[in-house]
């Protein structure tokens, strides 16, 4: 029996310090996974705090045969793909960014750490644009590192509908980047000196 099993059991029994075992082994991946679909730390927070909820009150129901991670990411995905729909979420600032979604720094050198935090704010930003789903599924790849089948598990869908959202969204993505880089470069050359 994996560790995950031993703490559900517990809980299952009763054991809410069990669950709290499994809270903080999963809160950085839920938060993470829920900051990226939401846009910013505060609904990231309460998003993470109820899909914990929905998880301890729907413990019995978890499929044992199943990744527990990847069932307590789906029910994160999924509650965050239904707010996005529900709500229009703002774009963020840079002072909302909690320090640890930022890249880590060896050293304080304030123009990278400027460039990373208008770098994360783009990367929110365009992440924003795409459907929820295919927000979820950019999310589970590229920051958690989950296969096609991980995703397609995780969200409900087919393989092959798995690949199509992240083909699709690579090239939004990407187009938006290149897009987002013209018009900087364009800013930048209007404001610098004619001497340079």
């Amino acid at each position: 029996m994996n560790e995950d099993l031993r703490w559900i059991n517990q809980a299952l029994q009763g054991d809410d310090n069990a669950f709290g075992i499994l809270v903080e082994k999963y809160q950085k991946p839920v938060f993470s996974l829920c900051y990226r679909m939401l846009g910013n730390a505060k609904d990231a927070e309460d998003a993470a705090q109820e899909s914990f909820i929905r998880a301890y009150r729907h413990l019995k129901k978890y499929d044992q045969t199943r990744s527990f991670a990847t069932w307590l990411l789906s029910i994160a995905s999924h509650y965050c793909i239904d707010r996005v729909r529900k709500h229009h979420l703002e774009t963020i600032s840079v002072e909302s960014i909690p320090a640890e979604v930022i890249t880590d720094h060896k050293s304080p050198n304030p123009e990278k750490v400027l460039h990373a935090s208008e770098t994360e704010v783009l990367i929110q930003y365009l992440l924003d644009d795409l459907k929820p789903t295919d927000r979820a599924a950019v999310v589970l790849r590229y920051w958690h590192e989950y296969s096609e089948v991980e995703i397609a598990e995780t969200l409900d869908l087919s393989v092959s509908a798995v690949k199509s959202r992240l083909y699709r969204s690579r090239r939004t993505l990407a187009d938006a980047w290149l897009s987002a880089e013209k018009t900087t470069m364009t800013k930048r050359r209007h404001h610098e000196s004619p001497a340079f």
